[in-house]
C-alpha cells in the first residue's frame, strides 16, 4: 500500500497538471522544486530540464539557444544576467512576445523560505481580441481603446499584487507568531514600557525571574506590577532609559535571595523621539555564586603565590623557634612565669605554621594531615582569634567535656571548621546582642561530637534544605561565596564522620561528628639517621628526637648519608627534601629505596604545598611539613607506614 504522503504528492501534480497556466517554483539553490506538465508543453523543453532538481540556468541556457527570447549577441552574458536576476529575485509582473507569435503574462513572486514561484499564462488570444476589437470598432476613440488596454493589463498586475501582499500578510504573521513563541521559550524576561512606565509588550516569563509576579501584565503600570522593592531597584535606570541612555545593571530580590541582572534599552524612533524602553532581564543567581567561587579562587592563587616564595624560609624558623622553646622548657630553675612565656610562644608558633599550612594550600584541594592536637589548647587559639571579629554584646562560650588526651585530627582543618561555623553565627545574629556557643564531647568513645550554636533567627526553610550545597548563600550584595558550610561537609566526608544542621527553641545549631582517635604517647625507640643542612633546624630536630627516646645520627648531605645508611641497626632515614649539595633528599630516599638499604624512608620539609617538588616527594614517601610539634613528630614517625 503506498504512503499517504507519496499518495498526497501524486493528488497534488494530477491537479496541477490540469491547470491551463504552466506553473514552475525553484529553491534558494536555483534547482527546480516543483512545475507541472503545461510548463514543458509550453516551452517545448527535454525532460531533464522538467525533473526534480533541474538546474535553472541550464534551463534559460536551453531557451535562449532555441531563440525564445529572440535574438540573443552574446548568450553567456545573457544567461548570467538571468541568473543574478534571480538569485536577488523580487516580485513582478510582465508581458512578453515570443519568438512563435504568441504572447505570455509572467507573474513570479519570492517564497519565505527561499527561491520563488513563477506561474506562465497564454494571453495570445486576449492580445488577438483587442486588436480585433480595435480594428471594426471605428467609433471608438483610439483613445478610449487605450485606456480599456491599460486598465485590464493594470487589473492584471493588481491581481498580480495583491497575490503578493496576502502572501506577505501570511509570512508576517508567521513571523509574529515563531517571534512570540521564540521569546516565550527564553529563559528570560523580554518586556517593552511606553513613555508613561505602561507594559506594552511581555513574553509572559516574568514570574520564572521573579517569583510571585503576575504573568500577564500588558496594559498595567511597571510599579503596580513589580511592587515597591523591585520598582525602586530599577526606578533610576529606567529613568536613564526614558532619557535615552541605555544601561545594564544587577540587583538582589529578596525573595530566594535571587540576583538579576537587566538591561535597559531606548526605544528610540525614526524622529528621534523616546517611544518607550526595551526590557531583558534574567536570573543570574548561579553566575553570581560561580563568579564568587572564581574571585575566591583568584585571590587564593595570589595569596599562594606571594607566600610560596617566603613559606621555605618561615617554616624553618618556625620550626627552630619550636625546637628552642622545647630545649628552653627543659632548663632548671626557670622563672615563675617562663613557663606561661614558653606555652604562648609555642601556640604563637603553631599558629603560624597552620596559617602557613592554610596560605599554601588555599589554591587546590586540601587533604587530611592528622596529628596529636591538644583540644584544650586548639580551643584556646581558636578564641583568641574569633573573638576580637565578634561585636561586643555577643559572647563567645566554650565548653570541653570528657576530652583529656590528644586526638589524631587535621587541626589546621578543624580550625578552619570551626572558625567558618563561628563567623556564619556572627553574621546570623546580625545587630542583636546574642551568644555563641561551641560544645565539644566525646560520644560512646566513638566520635568527637561538635556542637556550634548561636542565639539568632534560626535557618530559613530554604537554608535548611541546601546550607551545605556549594556555593548557597542567602547574604546579599555578593558578601558571602557560599562555601562556607560546604568546607565543613567536606571536612567531616574526608574524615570519615558527617554533618547536620537543625533549628532549636534558641537558634541555629550545628553539629558536627569525627571519628575519635586517641594519638599514641609513647614512641618505639630507633636508631634515626637525621639528614638536614641547617645546624639550627638539625639541632632543634635532633632535640625532639632524642626526646622521643631514638638514637639520632646526623648528616648534611645526600652523599654522606649515603654512606652512612649502611651501618648496622639504623632502621629510618629522616631527611629534609632541599639539601645544600647537587642532589636532594628525595634523591638520598630514592636510591636508599632502590638497594633496599633502610626499611623506613621519612621526609620532611618546608616548601609550601604547591610545590612541584612537594608534590612528588608526598606521593612517593611519608611527607612530614615544617613546623612541626614533639608531638606531631612523634604521630608522624611511629604511623606512617
Amino acid at each position: 500500500m503506498p504512503k499517504q504522503t507519496d499518495r498526497t504528492d501524486s493528488l497534488i501534480q494530477t491537479g496541477l497538471n490540469l491547470i491551463q497556466q504552466a506553473i514552475t517554483i525553484y529553491d534558494k539553490n536555483l534547482r527546480l522544486a516543483v512545475c507541472n506538465s503545461r510548463f514543458s508543453e509550453m516551452f517545448g523543453l527535454p525532460e531533464h530540464l522538467t525533473v526534480l532538481g533541474a538546474n535553472f540556468e541550464e534551463t534559460v541556457r536551453y531557451l535562449a539557444e532555441t531563440g525564445e527570447y529572440g535574438p540573443v549577441d552574446d548568450i553567456d552574458a545573457f544567461v548570467s544576467e538571468r541568473v543574478e536576476q534571480a538569485r536577488a529575485f523580487k516580485p513582478h509582473y510582465m508581458e512578453r512576445p515570443r519568438a512563435n507569435g504568441q504572447t505570455l503574462s509572467v507573474e513570479g513572486s519570492p517564497l519565505r523560505q527561499g527561491g520563488w514561484v513563477t506561474v506562465y499564462t497564454d494571453i495570445t488570444a486576449i492580445r488577438q481580441q483587442e486588436e480585433l476589437l480595435r480594428g471594426h470598432s471605428a467609433q471608438l476613440s483610439d483613445q478610449l481603446l487605450t485606456h480599456a488596454e491599460q486598465l485590464a493589463r493594470s487589473n492584471r498586475e493588481l491581481a498580480a499584487t495583491n497575490a503578493a501582499l496576502e502572501e506577505a500578510k501570511r509570512d508576517l504573521t508567521d513571523s509574529e507568531a515563531l517571534t512570540r513563541m521564540t521569546t516565550e521559550m527564553m529563559p528570560a524576561h523580554i518586556a517593552h514600557l511606553d513613555p508613561d512606565e505602561i507594559y506594552t509588550y511581555s513574553n509572559r516569563n516574568l514570574p520564572s525571574i521573579l517569583p510571585g509576579l503576575p504573568v500577564d501584565i500588558v496594559g498595567s503600570m511597571a510599579h503596580d506590577v513589580l511592587g515597591p522593592e523591585v520598582y525602586t531597584a530599577i526606578k533610576p535606570w529606567l529613568d536613564r532609559a526614558l532619557a535615552g541612555q541605555p544601561s545594564v545593571f544587577e540587583f538582589t530580590h529578596s525573595v530566594g535571595a535571587r540576583r538579576i541582572r537587566s538591561a535597559f534599552t531606548p526605544d528610540i524612533g525614526a524622529d528621534g523621539q523616546i517611544n518607550g524602553v526595551y526590557i531583558l532581564s534574567m536570573d543570574i543567581t548561579e553566575e553570581t555564586q560561580a563568579r564568587a567561587a572564581l574571585l575566591q579562587t583568584h585571590k587564593r592563587e595570589l595569596a599562594a603565590q606571594l607566600t610560596s616564595g617566603l613559606a621555605h624560609d618561615f617554616a624553618n624558623l618556625l620550626t627552630i623557634i619550636l625546637g628552642l622553646q622545647g630545649r628552653l622548657e627543659k632548663l632548671p630553675d626557670l622563672p615563675e612565669n617562663a613557663h606561661e612565656l614558653i606555652a604562648a610562644t609555642r601556640a604563637a608558633a603553631r599558629r603560624g605554621g597552620i596559617l602557613l599550612d592554610r596560605l599554601s594550600n588555599v589554591s587546590g584541594r586540601r587533604e587530611l594531615h592528622p596529628s596529636p592536637t591538644d583540644l584544650r589548647v586548639l580551643m584556646a587559639d581558636i578564641r583568641l582569634m574569633a573573638t576580637p571579629s565578634l561585636p561586643p554584646d555577643v559572647t563567645l562560650e566554650v565548653n570541653i567535656g570528657n576530652i583529656d588526651s590528644p586526638l589524631l585530627l587535621d587541626a589546621g582543618f578543624l580550625q578552619d571548621t570551626l572558625l567558618n561555623l563561628i563567623l556564619n553565627a556572627r553574621d546570623a545574629l546580625g545587630q542583636r546582642p546574642g551568644r555563641i556557643t561551641v560544645s565539644l564531647l566525646a560520644v560512646e568513645m566513638l566520635w568527637l561530637e561538635i556542637r556550634v550554636g548561636d542565639t539568632g533567627p534560626g535557618f530559613s526553610p530554604e537554608a535548611l534544605k541546601h546550607a551545605l550545597d556549594p556555593f548557597f548563600t542567602t547574604k546579599r550584595n555578593d558578601e558571602g561565596s557560599g562555601l562556607g558550610l560546604s568546607i565543613v561537609y567536606d571536612f567531616a566526608q574526608m574524615s570519615g564522620g558527617h554533618v547536620k544542621i537543625a533549628n532549636t527553641s534558641a537558634g541555629a545549631l550545628v553539629t558536627l561528628r569525627l571519628p575519635l582517635r586517641s594519638a599514641a604517647q609513647k614512641s618505639t625507640p630507633r636508631f634515626v639517621l637525621l639528614v638536614e643542612d641547617s645546624p639550627e633546624i638539625r639541632t632543634s630536630v635532633r632535640q625532639m628526637l632524642r626526646d622521643l627516646g631514638h638514637t639520632v645520627l646526623e648528616a648534611t648531605s645526600a652523599d654522606e648519608a649515603e654512606n652512612l645508611a649502611g651501618i648496622t641497626d639504623i632502621d629510618t632515614v629522616l631527611t629534609d627534601i632541599t639539601l645544600d649539595s647537587t642532589r636532594t633528599g628525595l634523591d638520598l630516599v630514592r636510591n636508599l629505596k632502590a638497594g633496599a638499604r633502610v626499611p623506613r624512608l621519612r621526609m620532611m620539609t618546608s616548601l609550601p604545598a604547591t610545590n612541584p617538588t612537594r608534590q612528588t616527594a608526598a606521593a612517593e614517601f611519608p611527607l612530614l611539613a615544617k613546623p612541626f610539634t614533639i608531638d606531631q613528630l612523634r604521630h608522624f614517625l611511629d604511623h606512617q607506614p
